[in-house]
């Protein structure tokens, strides 16, 4: 997974940067350990929470984390509100129903329906679909900019 890949690279560049273990990142965040090792050995996308609270946690963006971006853009971010806030959100801005939207992306009705009631947030994956699909940011589609 290229993306997972880009992801563990920037991670590592960012706390050799910063000096920081991974002992030492999972006290400073709140994210577990292995989260973090597993993320480091391209073993495992983060979660939605995760990779918002590590591009928090460096002050950039989360398409700098993801390589979507060669710039970190550091600058200061929103906090992210509840995904099926800004699912609604979403589909006004972009003047899109929702089922329009799962016909243009792919996303079966079961998964927007279980964002939009708050049962799950998307996946990584999922969060780059949007953005690609609406030519936006992954941090626009997460709410932490406007």
């Amino acid at each position: 997974m290229e993306i997972l890949s880009k992801l563990s690279g920037r991670l590592a560049e960012l706390m050799k940067e910063s000096d920081l273990s991974t002992p030492l990142l999972a006290r400073q965040t709140g994210i577990d350990q292995s989260v973090i090792a597993r993320i480091l050995h391209a073993e495992r996308m983060p979660s939605a929470k995760t990779l918002s609270a590590l591009a928090d946690f460096f002050a950039c963006s989360t398409d700098y984390l993801l390589g979507r971006k060669d710039l970190p853009d550091e600058r200061t971010f929103l906090p992210r509100p509840p995904f099926c806030e800004r699912l609604g959100e979403l589909l006004a801005h972009f003047q899109v129903t929702k089922y329009r939207l799962e016909q243009e992306t792919g996303l079966t009705e079961e998964t927007v329906n279980r964002w939009q009631k708050g049962a799950y947030e998307p996946s990584v994956e999922s969060l780059i679909r949007l953005a690609d699909h609406f030519g936006c940011s992954v941090d626009f589609i997460l709410g932490r900019e406007r």
